[in-house]
């Protein structure tokens, strides 16, 4: 499976934990593989992958969050809508703590994310904040 499908499985886990309780996201990773694998095959390296990106994602969150609330002006996390705040702390996750991703790929790839998944506004909206953490 190529990264940029790998990175959609990861946002769209992680999105989940906007809706749902720490406890709960257990249930909701097991009940997303079975979702996939109704609709495509997905190879065990790219399920691993994917879980694990994803947990080292939300153990980051508080840290992702306090990047986030001081690169962002004018917008909280609590404010931003909960694609775009996804998007971002997948983001800032590979920009500052996966060093398998350049920078440059990780803010395309959210602003690629944020055509697919986010309103009008987000592509601009996620460039810019990504910039000014990059710039950090």
């Amino acid at each position: 499976m190529k990264r940029r499908e790998l990175r959609e499985h990861v946002f769209q886990l992680l999105f989940r934990v906007e809706f749902n309780s720490s406890e709960e996201m257990d249930e909701q990773v097991s009940m997303y593989f079975d979702g996939v694998r109704e609709e495509e095959t997905l190879a065990e390296k790219d399920e691993t992958y994917i879980t694990e990106k994803y947990k080292k994602i939300v153990e980051k969150i508080p840290e992702i969050d306090e990047m986030l609330n001081a690169s962002a002006k004018g917008w909280k996390t609590s404010r931003m809508g909960r694609v775009d705040l996804t998007i971002l702390r997948l983001a800032v996750y590979e920009m500052k703590f996966d060093e398998d991703i350049p920078e440059k790929v990780a803010i395309n790839e959210a602003v690629e994310l944020s055509k697919k998944f986010g309103g009008d506004e987000s592509p601009a909206f996620i460039n810019g904040v990504l910039a000014k953490i990059a710039g950090k």
